[in-house]
């Protein structure tokens, strides 16, 4: 064939090839195959302005895929809603995942916080809202969304809890009814108290363990103030127990607990509720003690509201948060925390004056894992005394050297007062940082001033100083290495 041939092929190609891109600019496939009103077909990632939305310099890809995934929703909100906490799982034992959506309608005036029930729909292949409910929460930023078998019948019951403008602590749980059943859930307790609620967790037999019988249901505690005594501190234990011919949680005993004898104008004073003042008497370092009143373990909180943190400390391992939100109660404080690690595990801290020099901590996890702890953090804690900002709760002896480092950083000078300088190439980073241990193994936490973190896996290198370090993420699974490399810390003479 001749050279000019080939030459006409080519340019008849390269015509086809421009009208079928212009077909497919002017004539997009979804209009080939259009969507039918109210049915999204992707995932669209709503973020609160809340104040952990904002990520840090040291978050990983991999804690940023996880907040993510656990901020999305399966559908569009409607205008004015504003998302607050989504629970994402199979619900139904179908293939396909559900979602539960807490949300508030900004166009509400003294709205409460909604819940929402997102299920599949197999024949259009899409999701949609089904079930939506109000519950008896009012502050966004105090709720808590989880699911729990509370009546023992292996279904799980959806939980929300927090607080609502008068400072009144609530619970609102929903129960899935049958499938063909219209509303697909029902409210079996709602309960507002000016104190705090919590689940009496009762031990279940094998048979329920295996699926197969049902076990005990769960009784429901809220604890709130004595109106019957002249005392502020005296409480009442509401007891709640499920009633299942009607279907709902009863009250069904009160039990009065007699508080502390505290002289009233302080006591008034702590719990006026006045900004800064409950936090400022927690400003500590507080120690567990056993309801005998012996230290049976080593277990220290840390509250530390200049830095918004608290620091959970365990024997060597230890847990920070950052300090999200908190409401005044009328005992004391309710406190919502993120891990700084684990970004989509929070913590809620309902914290009670018990005396002057102690307090009672109830405590629940929105993601049940534990970090290197095992014992239940619930119970009364008592002044250790005061902390130095400069110096950390800390264990370990050896949390603070004096000493001048050589490394592929950079120079790295770490003093005895808890700070580090790092000069790389003339660029000079200031910052605090701390040794610490962790299932045996020495950790170092370098934290900026711009409050950027990064955490290392620290080994000795025998009697020289010498230390090498292995960037490592602190999560559910304990330490996780990042293989980014080993740097090796060269110690030298201080100028």
């Amino acid at each position: 064939m001749s050279k000019r041939f080939f030459q006409i092929c080519a340019f008849i190609i390269v015509i086809i090839a421009a009208l079928g891109l212009g077909i497919v600019v002017s004539h997009p496939f979804d209009n080939l195959y259009p969507r039918k009103k109210g049915e999204w077909q992707q995932t669209r990632i709503i973020i609160p302005q809340e104040p952990d939305a904002s990520f840090r310099e040291s978050d990983t890809g991999v804690e940023r895929m996880a907040y993510e995934d656990s901020m999305s929703t399966k559908v569009a909100l409607e205008e004015g809603e504003v998302m607050i906490a989504v629970l994402s799982q199979d619900f139904d034992g179908d293939p396909a995942e559900e979602q539960f959506i807490a949300y508030r309608n900004l166009l509400e005036t003294d709205s409460p916080v909604y819940i929402a029930y997102i299920d599949y729909d197999e024949t259009g292949r899409v999701y949609h809202r089904v079930w939506n409910a109000p519950t008896a929460a009012t502050r966004s930023g105090t709720v808590s969304l989880y699911t729990q078998d509370l009546i023992g019948d292996h279904s799980p019951c959806i939980l929300v809890t927090g607080m609502n403008s008068l400072g009144e602590y609530t619970l609102t749980v929903f129960r899935r009814n049958n499938e063909a059943a219209v509303p697909p859930f029902s409210k079996i307790a709602e309960l507002r108290i000016e104190g705090s609620i919590g689940i009496q967790e009762v031990e279940q037999t094998q048979a329920y363990q295996l699926g197969l019988a049902n076990g005990q249901s769960f009784p429901i505690t809220a604890y709130g103030h004595d109106y019957q005594s002249e005392n502020v501190l005296d409480q009442v234990e509401i007891t709640y127990i499920y009633n299942p011919l009607s279907g709902l949680y009863e009250q069904n005993k009160i039990t009065r607990i007699p508080g502390s004898q505290i002289e009233q104008r302080r006591l008034r004073e702590l719990l006026s509720g006045a900004p800064g003042v409950f936090e400022n008497f927690i400003n500590d370092l507080w120690y567990y003690v056993s309801p005998q009143g012996t230290l049976d373990r080593s277990q220290y909180i840390f509250f530390d509201p200049a830095s918004r943190e608290l620091i959970f400390f365990e024997d060597d391992a230890q847990q920070i948060f950052t300090w999200q939100n908190s409401s005044h109660t009328r005992y004391g404080l309710y406190i919502t925390a993120q891990n700084i690690s684990v970004t989509t595990l929070r913590r809620t801290l309902d914290i009670e004056l018990e005396s002057l020099d102690s307090i009672r901590v109830r405590i629940f996890e929105d993601v049940r894992l534990k970090i290197g702890v095992n014992n239940s953090w619930d119970g009364s804690y008592r002044r250790a005394g005061a902390v130095k900002k400069s110096e950390p709760p800390a264990s370990a002896s050896d949390s603070y050297i004096d000493a001048l480092y050589d490394s592929s950083m950079g120079k790295i000078l770490f003093s005895s007062d808890g700070a580090y300088e790092l000069n790389s190439g003339g660029t000079l980073k200031r910052g605090q940082y701390a040794f610490f241990r962790v299932n045996a193994q020495e950790v170092l936490e370098l934290r900026s001033d711009n409050s950027a973190r990064e955490t290392y896996r620290v080994e000795r290198a025998g009697d020289e100083g010498n230390l090498s370090l292995s960037r490592i993420r602190i999560g559910a699974m304990g330490i996780q290495d990042l293989h980014e490399g080993v740097i090796v810390l060269t110690q030298g003479a201080k100028e």
